[in-house]
């Protein structure tokens, strides 16, 4: 698969985050400028988007301090991959990530190609970006803040665990990302997934 090397969507955001086009090529994709968001809010989205409460979360500021605290003379790429707004990353029964999904390698206008090559006809999806040892499972739930209703986190014995980094600041690529992973845990096949859902909306009005 022919990787898309920058992300288009955020390349144009800083090109035009200083123009008055700015908010014309947001709605283009169906976006919007991150607003700061409240969990009663995070709710009320994560409805529109079918999100269970049971398995609602925020990701905490602590996620992008720990990414940046990381040396970018060797962890560049990976550092930027695991800062995409949207994301899915698939981790297996031990902890290891097998499939990663993020913005910058879908590609596509006006919206996201996240089944590009059909790569969510199968489970656990195929390789989307490049998988990499940044975050094992263990690591990547110390970033997860529980919301009043949330269920507990601990995967147990499950085979697989996937955490999607999701928003109301990307509106319908959220909805279409959270739509193809929902879609894929359908197949399934005598193997347990659990899915958690992270907000970064609050985490992305800051980097705004």
């Amino acid at each position: 698969m022919k990787r898309i090397p920058t992300s288009t969507l955020l390349v144009f955001l800083s090109l035009l985050a200083l123009t008055s086009c700015k908010q014309v090529f947001l709605g283009l994709y169906g976006m919007r400028m991150p607003k700061e968001i409240n969990e009663k809010r995070i709710l009320k989205a994560g409805r529109k988007y079918h999100i269970p409460v049971e398995d609602s979360y925020v990701l905490h500021s602590a996620y992008s301090a720990y990414l940046f605290s990381l040396d970018t003379s060797k962890f560049k790429l990976q550092i930027k991959n695991h800062y995409q707004p949207l994301q899915a990353v698939y981790y297996n029964s031990n902890g290891i990530p097998e499939s990663f999904q993020i913005n910058c390698y879908a590609g596509g206008f006006p919206n996201l190609k996240w089944n590009r090559n059909d790569i969510f006809e199968t489970f656990p999806p195929k390789q989307q970006a490049p998988v990499d040892s940044l975050l094992t499972l263990s690591k990547h739930l110390e970033f997860l803040r529980p919301l009043s209703g949330t269920a507990e986190k601990n995967p147990g014995k499950t085979d697989y665990f996937a955490i999607v980094h999701w928003n109301r600041f990307m509106g319908r690529q959220t909805k279409r990302l959270i739509r193809c992973v929902q879609k894929n845990a359908r197949r399934t096949t005598g193997q347990q997934l659990k899915i958690i859902y992270a907000n970064n909306d609050n985490l992305f009005l800051k980097a705004f």
